[in-house]
């Protein structure tokens, strides 16, 4: 599998929003094809479970679930979305298509800064951490209920999105360390037409939505300057390169690694089927100044603190889709071993 990355001009790749160029147009696109992040590296699975029951999960949730499972990634379309954090809105082209099981996804900003991104070859049977709602039963031994551990599941009538009937499926965290969601999917399909991201307060931290929606794929023109981005098994990537042997000593109840990492990566990921983030380790030839660094845009946050750790200075950065105090808790917990 390929990915493309286009821009106008240098000026743009420049400019793009947190956290960085690349990865803020990619983390917007993984969003809008039905992803939640887009931060660790792709996980193949061998094939599709079938959806099991368990007390904490309704019949008609597992059923939705399942569809999602089975039919999302299948369906070619194009559409206008808009996606909004906080303030900025920003309206993009997507469209999806799959030829022979391999799917191939292109989004084009129309608001903003010139840019496009495009994604090839990618097996419909290989999944990022963020597809992982979508293909939850792979994950966690057959069935859901690994989900409805750590998230209530509600399905109730939905909205008419982009012209289309949809059901709502509200997924409310158990605790403090992840986020609630509302989830509109086509009745049709089971593809995401809206998505909304919530914190505690019950505040909209990111939201998106289809605004017109076809089912068959679109196309879009050619642009100036082309970044190629390859898309390696992760035990290729340059995040597993040998380090100082580290390890968190604490993880939210129903979160898991999604690599085998080892313990001297700098980078290690994981995810709870829904919520993604990724821990870094990076040893610092001096100590720096006490203190954290948090920065935030909808439901993705930063946050990065250097250290002592057995008197070796390093920095620690939290990345995902998570509170700010569960990146901070993260972060406490990073160990040398």
């Amino acid at each position: 599998m390929s990915s493309k990355v286009i821009f106008k001009s240098q000026t743009a790749v420049a400019n793009l929003p947190f956290p960085g160029s690349i990865g803020a147009i990619a983390s917007v696109r993984d969003r809008l094809l039905g992803m939640f992040g887009a931060f660790a590296l792709g996980v193949c699975a061998t094939s599709a479970a079938n959806a099991q029951q368990c007390d904490a999960l309704e019949p008609s949730v597992a059923k939705l679930l399942q569809a999602m499972s089975s039919n999302a990634q299948q369906v070619n379309y194009s559409g206008v979305v808009t996606l909004q954090r906080g303030g900025d809105m920003q309206i993009m082209q997507l469209s999806h298509s799959v030829v022979n099981g391999q799917a191939s996804e292109e989004l084009s900003r129309l608001t903003g800064q010139d840019a496009r991104v495009e994604r090839s070859g990618h097996p419909t049977d290989c999944m990022h951490p963020g597809h992982q709602l979508l293909r939850a039963a792979d994950v966690f031994g057959g069935s859901f209920c690994g989900l409805a551990s750590v998230y209530r599941f509600r399905v109730q009538p939905g909205d008419r999105i982009a012209g289309r009937a949809s059901l709502r499926l509200r997924v409310e965290p158990r605790d403090m360390y992840r986020f609630g969601h509302v989830i509109e999917l086509d009745q049709d399909t089971a593809l995401i037409l809206k998505s909304s991201t919530f914190a505690a307060d019950q505040s909209v931290l990111e939201q998106f939505q289809f605004a017109s929606l076809t089912m068959k794929p679109g196309s879009a023109g050619e642009s100036a300057v082309a970044h190629e981005a390859s898309h390696p098994h992760p035990h290729e990537t340059e995040h597993l390169r040998q380090g100082v042997a580290w390890e968190l000593t604490w993880l939210p109840d129903g979160f898991m690694a999604t690599d085998a990492a080892l313990t001297t990566s700098e980078r290690k990921s994981y995810t709870d089927g829904l919520a993604s983030f990724s821990v870094f380790l990076e040893p610092l030839g001096a100590a720096i100044k006490p203190g954290e660094g948090v920065e935030r845009q909808g439901s993705t946050v930063a946050y990065t603190r250097g250290v002592l750790l057995q008197r070796r200075p390093v920095l620690v950065t939290v990345l995902g889709e998570i509170p700010t105090n569960t990146a901070r808790m993260l972060a406490d917990s990073v160990r040398l071993r």
